[in-house]
């Protein structure tokens, strides 16, 4: 019987079609993710393979992801699970993350010289933990007073706020980006009531950012904690009240079997930014394809962090309210308007620090003031209007 005739180099050929096949699948997700946000220009391997270079599709990445919260916290931690899992799957594969807690292997607080350092390639956190090496810092997270979740996204995609973050984040090797935003916040958990301005004197609260230095303006003592020492700060005494986030996340921590009141409005955080920084010369390895899948999925994990935290919060705030008898309270008028002409002269001091700070600041406050009547008129006027 005559034998078929066989390929002279198999292996060759299937290892071809195979690379092939992963260079135009690479190109396609690249040049999806770019349409997708509205980037022009040549992506992946089209853009390299006109200069002559031929980019190695097949390598995998492995990258850690350092975070400032507890494991798998609700929110926050699933937040950079989440992340993480949007990354190895845009990629195919080909950027695979680990994802450490705080404390697994650097402390809540280190996040940020961790990526600088290139111990990790990515840091999930918020900017204001770092105001002692970076003035500006404060600006990319929230400003008390300031801008809504909305408000901030825009000024940051829109407003020039992203090519100022960049600026300040670049001396330290690091790229950062917005991966999130819990949204208004609420204004803490006191161990007793609120009704004037004295009774803030003296009060140890934790809060991080511009917002304890107006509680200590007024005569609180901000006391910066991180999230998993919280709980037992309030139990032992080392502080008298504990501002977070808001009911999804202060359900989580239990915040109700140690304070009775919980208070709102968080005129501290109206919309307040996570990010998550990447390691400048890890992201330079990557293939610009790949780059460009990494920046989307932050994008896609901002959009998914702030619809999640309006999904859940009111009803954690019904559980606390209803199943574990929570005193909801809001904040006398008279001691908000004493927060908001002090936040007013925090947020303009703090400014006035630095150079890129008092740059970043007349920036998002410039947006904010060709933002604000179009926030008055059509979110404002619609929610009076629902609620009257």
């Amino acid at each position: 019987m005559t034998q078929p005739v066989k390929s002279a180099k198999p292996d060759s050929i299937d290892h071809q079609t195979k690379s092939n096949a992963l260079g135009r699948r690479a190109l396609l997700t690249g040049a999806v993710a770019a349409t997708a946000l509205g980037i022009t220009g040549l992506t992946g391997c089209q853009a390299d393979c006109d200069q002559g270079v031929t980019l190695d599709h097949e390598r995998v990445f492995n990258w850690k992801m350092v975070t400032s919260w507890p494991k798998n916290f609700p929110g926050l931690g699933t937040g950079a699970n989440n992340l993480a899992q949007l990354i190895e799957q845009m990629s195919g594969g080909r950027i695979k993350v680990t994802v450490f807690g705080a404390g697994e292997l650097v402390g809540p607080f280190e996040v940020f010289d961790a990526v600088s350092q290139g111990q990790a390639e990515l840091g999930h956190s918020t900017a204001y933990y770092w105001k002692g090496k970076l003035p500006s810092a404060d600006f990319f997270t929230v400003v008390p007073m300031g801008l809504t979740a909305e408000e901030m996204n825009s000024w940051l995609y829109y407003g020039g706020g992203m090519a100022l973050w960049e600026e300040a984040y670049k001396p330290f090797g690091l790229i950062p980006n917005a991966a999130g935003n819990s949204g208004t916040q609420m204004g803490g958990w006191f161990n007793r009531e609120i009704n004037s301005l004295a009774d803030l004197r003296g009060l140890k609260i934790r809060m991080p950012g511009l917002g304890a230095e107006v509680y200590e303006k007024v005569g609180a003592v901000p006391v910066n904690l991180p999230g998993n020492e919280l709980f037992q700060g309030m139990q032992t005494g080392l502080i008298d009240a504990v501002e977070f986030v808001g009911p999804y996340n202060d359900l989580a921590f239990g915040f109700h079997r140690v304070a009775k009141y919980y208070y709102t409005p968080g005129w501290q955080e109206p919309g307040s930014a996570i990010e998550c920084m990447i390691n400048a010369k890890a992201f330079a390895e990557l293939t610009p394809d790949l780059q460009v899948i990494v920046r989307s999925a932050m994008k896609v994990a901002n959009l998914n962090m702030l619809a999640e935290y309006t999904a859940r919060n009111q009803q954690a705030l019904n559980t606390l309210i209803k199943q574990h008898g929570v005193q909801l309270r809001h904040f006398p008028q008279d001691v908000l308007l004493a927060l908001k002409q002090t936040s007013e002269e925090v947020v303009e001091a703090a400014a006035a620090r630095d150079p890129l700070a008092q740059k970043v600041w007349a920036s998002q406050k410039a947006f904010r003031d060709q933002v604000a009547p179009w926030t008055e008129q059509s979110l404002k006027a619609f929610l009076d209007l629902r609620y009257m």
